[in-house]
């Protein structure tokens, strides 16, 4: 681990597209998930799971998935496949369902509560964030790709229907690569997405 301060780690995170095929120790994987799994949850409900992959002909169908030919023919390295680690973040909707009909949730007779917020997403993102920044104080690189079609992961790993695929982290030692061309854009100044007291 780094000797990073949580400001450097922020900053320091970004898509990585290229990695080396150096593999990582499972001990190193274990830190990132464990990281990852602490993030807030509604509830306590802890529906977010992972699916780690290694062996690198997995690895190549999850690339497959992701749709990394289109970015080779948009003239990126095959990071997907390359990346030592594909890090599936998934989330049961049903596990929140089930946690809100718990007798310290909901009182007798009483409905469950009507989720005007999808909060199983909300806590499979910031799973998937603290996984990301878990990487860059290991030292390493990462990226995060969605799918079209997250029941072609469930099917190809086997994952229950009930634990949605939000998409994948693969992350690895980075190796130099061509950033995305949506960077020119730039990150918007703080004081057009900061508002002070209302909008």
């Amino acid at each position: 681990m780094s000797d990073l301060s949580l400001h450097d780690i922020i900053r320091k995170r970004r898509m990585t597209r290229n990695f080396t095929e150096e593999p990582l120790a499972w001990e190193v994987i274990e830190r990132i998930v464990d990281n990852a799994r602490r993030g807030p949850t509604a509830g306590y409900s802890q529906g977010v799971a992972f699916v780690a992959v290694t062996d690198a002909a997995t690895r190549a169908r999850i690339a497959e998935i992701a749709g990394e030919e289109w970015y080779v023919k948009s003239g990126h390295e095959p990071f997907m496949s390359r990346a030592p680690l594909a890090l599936i973040i998934t989330t049961s909707e049903e596990i929140y369902h089930q946690r809100y009909n718990e007798p310290d949730k909901k009182a007798k007779g009483q409905e469950e509560i009507g989720w005007p917020i999808p909060y199983w997403h909300t806590d499979a993102g910031a799973a998937m964030m603290l996984a990301l920044l878990s990487a860059v104080d290991e030292g390493l690189g990462s990226a995060f790709v969605g799918v079209y079609d997250p029941s072609e992961l469930q099917r190809a790993l086997g994952i229950p229907e009930e634990h949605l695929p939000i998409g994948i982290a693969f992350i690895g030692h980075a190796a130099p690569d061509v950033p995305s061309g949506s960077l020119k854009r730039g990150r918007r100044p703080l004081e057009t997405v900061l508002h002070r007291e209302k909008w």
